[in-house]
C-alpha cells in the first residue's frame, strides 16, 4: 500500500471514529433527559412555541440556547457569517417571517460577537474567496460609520465594528416585510441587538427597537 493511500485510510478511520463518538454523546445525552424526565421527548415532539428567535454568528463559539440557558424549544435560530441580515437573503427573510407569523415570537435578538472573524475579515482588506461578497455586507456598516471607527484604533476598533453590525443587522429586521407586516396588524414585537464576549460569556444589550422606526 501506497503512502498516500494508507494516510487516506487512517483519515477514513479518524472521521469514522469522530462521527461515532457525537452518535454516542447523542445517546448519552438522549439518555440523560430521559432518566431526568420520562416525557420530555413526548412533549418536544407535540410542536415548539419559543417566545424568541435569535439571528447570531455562525461561530461555533456561540451556541444561542447555552448562552440564554434555554432548553431545545424555547429559542428559534438563524445563523450565518457575522450575523447579517440582507434584504436579499431569502433564507434569513424566510426565518424572519416564520417566527414571526406563524411561531409568533415576542422577541428578535440579532447578537453579534467581540472578535468576529467575518468583521475582521471585512477590516483586513484581504481576499479569502466566495465570502467576499457576503463580507461586503459589513463593509457597507464600516463606511456608514467611518467617523467614529477612524478615531479608534486595533482591538477597540475590531469589537466597536462588532456592535456597530449588530445594531445595523437588526434595525435591517426592524424594516424587513414581517415585521413591518407584525406592526400593522399590532402584533407586539420587539427587536435586540447583542453582543457576545467570549472573554466572560456574558451578553450585553446594545438597542431595542419596540416598534416601527419614527413611531
Amino acid at each position: 500500500m501506497g503512502l498516500v493511500k494508507a494516510r487516506m485510510l487512517l483519515d477514513s478511520f479518524k472521521t469514522v471514529d469522530s462521527i461515532k463518538r457525537l452518535l454516542e454523546n447523542n445517546k448519552l445525552w438522549a439518555a440523560d433527559i430521559t432518566a431526568k424526565d420520562h416525557g420530555y421527548f413526548e412533549r418536544l415532539a407535540e410542536g415548539q412555541t419559543p417566545e424568541y428567535l435569535w439571528i447570531g454568528c455562525a461561530d461555533s463559539r456561540v451556541p444561542a440556547n447555552q448562552l440564554l440557558g434555554l432548553d431545545p424549544g424555547e429559542v428559534f435560530v438563524h445563523r450565518n457569517v457575522a450575523n447579517l441580515v440582507v434584504h436579499s437573503d431569502f433564507n434569513s427573510l424566510a426565518v424572519i417571517h416564520y417566527a414571526v407569523e406563524y411561531l409568533k415570537v415576542k422577541h428578535i435578538i440579532v447578537c453579534g460577537h467581540y472578535g468576529c472573524g467575518g468583521v475582521m475579515a471585512s477590516m483586513d482588506g484581504h481576499r479569502y474567496g466566495l465570502v467576499d461578497s457576503w463580507i461586503r455586507h459589513i463593509d457597507d456598516v464600516s463606511f456608514r460609520h467611518r467617523e467614529e471607527l477612524e478615531r479608534l484604533e486595533g482591538e477597540k476598533k475590531v469589537n466597536r465594528l462588532c456592535e456597530l453590525n449588530a445594531i445595523e443587522q437588526a434595525r435591517h429586521v426592524a424594516v424587513s416585510p414581517p415585521v413591518i407586516d407584525a406592526w400593522q396588524r399590532g402584533q407586539g414585537l420587539h427587536i435586540h441587538s447583542f453582543i457576545y464576549d467570549l472573554h466572560d460569556g456574558l451578553l450585553r444589550p446594545l438597542e431595542v427597537i419596540k416598534g416601527p422606526q419614527g413611531s
